[in-house]
């Protein structure tokens, strides 16, 4: 008999392309993917995916049950949306994702225990990944987004602010190489050069158009690690205003600049905007969100 919980493991499969990723992506162990696979392709009586070098590949039987699971998937995510929606209460489980630097800025400011004394009945899962969550999917109940909103009319976002960026060195950088005076005197230094996933943030494309030919002392797919590297008097890089004036061994060398803001969103689904302990986390989230992207602390 198939057990349809199973097409969620053939899923993350499909999606992944290995038992690992998947199994990552569940929260669960690789065997117990492996096992719940081998059990739904029992149930269907064939095979839906091969082992290839560094993963899986799926047959065409797979493929043809790729795009009526995923119907499946989208149906069940909606009627736990609606149900969830006509709980009245305002208490539960509430997930709130972000990228990490903001993630951090968020406990640090004591965010989450004012929240917390104003709303005790409801407990935030923060989850701060690179990767963008799911609304939809039930990954996160509300999201903290940069860049742009999403054309999805199924999500509804406010802005919260735009986030101003300058660029930075250390002391010791300073104290040993000097300074820029102008955006055309970065290609003269060594630089902390933004990569992966936030090379297309505007501070990034920013340095690549003012100092194309600068020697690249290091690369960096997160801001933590590009922090850490300019710390470390690597080079000279671009950072979050609110996140370089909280660390004294930094000094702003340039900026900032209005083209290097970065707008920051807060997105939820709008069947979700009606349930009272997310519409709460929402609602918080405007108030007080600004100030701690801002300036690193919660409203005076």
């Amino acid at each position: 008999m198939l057990d349809w919980n199973d097409l969620r493991y053939f899923l993350a499969v499909a999606r992944g392309g290995s038992t690992g990723i998947a199994a990552k992506a569940l929260g669960v162990n690789q065997s117990t993917v492996q096992r719940r696979l081998r059990a739904l392709e029992v149930a269907l009586d064939c095979s839906l995916a091969e082992r290839q070098a560094g993963g899986y590949r799926l047959t065409s039987h797979g493929q043809q049950l790729l795009a009526h699971a995923e119907q499946v998937e989208a149906t069940v995510n909606t009627l736990q949306r609606q149900s969830a929606s006509l709980d009245k209460r305002a208490a539960g489980l509430v997930k709130l994702t972000s990228h990490v630097t903001v993630g951090q800025r968020i406990i640090k400011s004591g965010f989450l225990d004012t929240f917390h004394l104003e709303n005790p009945g409801i407990t935030v899962e923060l989850i701060m990944e690179q990767r963008k969550l799911d609304l939809s999917k039930g990954e996160a109940d509300i999201a903290i987004r940069g860049g742009s909103l999403d054309d999805d009319p199924a999500l509804v976002g406010r802005k919260i602010a735009d986030v101003p960026w300058g660029i930075y060195a250390s002391h010791s950088f300073v104290e040993r190489h000097g300074r820029p005076s102008a955006p055309a005197d970065i290609k003269g230094f060594s630089v902390v050069e933004l990569s992966d996933e936030i090379e297309a943030l505007p501070a990034a494309r920013w340095m690549k158009m003012h100092a194309p030919a600068a020697r690249v002392a290091v690369r960096c797919s997160n801001i933590p690690s590009v922090h850490l590297a300019i710390k470390s008097g690597a080079g000279i890089a671009p950072l979050p205003a609110a996140y370089a004036t909280a660390d004294d061994a930094l000094v702003r060398v340039l900026g900032p600049f209005p083209e290097l803001d970065y707008p920051m969103f807060l997105v939820t689904h709008r069947d979700l905007r009606r349930i009272p302990r997310v519409n709460a986390v929402f609602e918080f989230c405007l108030s007080e969100l600004k100030s701690v992207l801002m300036r690193g602390e919660m409203k005076k």
